[in-house]
Formats: structure tokens, sequence, C-alpha cells
């Protein structure tokens, strides 16, 4: 398929319902493969993928894959996951040269990443929002001392959110697709 047919049939392409998202992203090779592809942005070689994506899965270097990691990897990748890939309209692949289309950018979305000894950011911002209604409630009833003004209270529990989210916001860009470094894992280590 040549890459004008490809970005027609793209564009004519109906968005990716959520499901179809999480069944692309939960094969690791197709989210290595993607994180890869991002990486040099939005443009490489399936040669540069598979090298990538085989470094990777085995904790190497590219230098140090040895040609049975490579093969393995390259072949899985142009059989089966950039086929899936193009199906979905999230790239477009001519001679061996792969290019993300637009629908590869609203992905990132779908990686929430969680490390195994951390708790989601949903829940995390739960608790922050308890502790601060217990906090509002305990300056109500006069828990502390008079001498510490209301609005002191105020602007503790806006520095903790504004805090968290600023490094929430700066987590989620480390553990992008296309970020720097090895590709994020999912929560449950898929």
């Amino acid at each position: 398929m040549s890459l004008d047919q490809a970005t027609v049939d793209q564009q004519s392409a109906p968005s990716l319902s959520r499901n179809e998202v999480y069944e692309i992203l939960s094969n690791p090779r197709r989210r290595y493969s993607l994180h890869a592809i991002k990486n040099e942005d939005g443009t490489t070689e399936l040669s540069d993928v598979a090298e990538q994506v085989a470094a990777w899965e085995n904790d190497k270097s590219v230098s140090e894959i040895t040609s049975s990691e490579r093969h393995l990897a390259y072949s899985s990748i142009q059989q089966n996951h950039i086929p899936k890939l193009e199906r979905a309209g999230i790239i477009t692949h001519d001679s061996g040269t792969i290019e993300l289309t637009e629908e590869a950018r609203d992905l990132d979305v779908y990686v929430d990443v969680v490390p195994g000894d951390s708790i989601p950011w949903a829940e995390y911002y739960l608790g922050l929002g308890a502790v601060s209604l217990g906090l509002v409630a305990a300056v109500w009833v006069g828990v502390f001392p008079e001498s510490v003004p209301s609005l002191a209270w105020a602007a503790v529990i806006a520095v903790l959110f504004t805090a968290s989210a600023a490094f929430h916001v700066f987590q989620n860009r480390e553990m992008n697709l296309g970020s720097d470094g090895k590709p994020p894992e999912l929560r449950d280590g898929r």
C-alpha cells in the first residue's frame, strides 16, 4: 500500500474505540514498536524499530543484541504487529518506512503507568482530598491554635495540590510513549 493510499484510508477511517486501543496497546511488542517510532519523531525504518525492540526486550543495548534476537523481533513485528497497527490507522508502512498517523498521537492518554510500588493517581488525589477536607474540618471546629490564620491552612492545601499536580505532570511526560528511555510497562506487567 502506498503512503498516499494509506493516508486516504486513514483519513476516512473512524477513530478507534477504547477497546480497540486497549487491545492494540496490550501487546508489549506493539507498545515497544510505537515507542521506538515516536522516539524517532514519528518516522523510522522497520529494521531500526526491530533492533530497538529486541534491545528493550532483552535488556541490552542495540549493539549487544544477537542476530537471532534481532530476527525474532523483526519477523514478529513485520508479520503481525505492523499490519495490525496499519489496519488500525495508527501507522503507515511503505517499503520498510514506518510513519505515525494523527491517530497515534492520541494513544498516550491510554498508557496510565503506575509502578508496582505506587498507588494510582486517582487514589492518591482522593486521599489528598480527604486529608484536605479533614484539615478544613479541624480548622473549622478550632482544633488548631487561633494564632495560625485560616488562610494559611488554605495555602497549605493549595501548595499540596499544586505540588502533587506538578509532579504528576512531570511523571506522565516521562512515561509517555515516545519519551526517552525504555517504553512504559502497564500496571499488570503486560
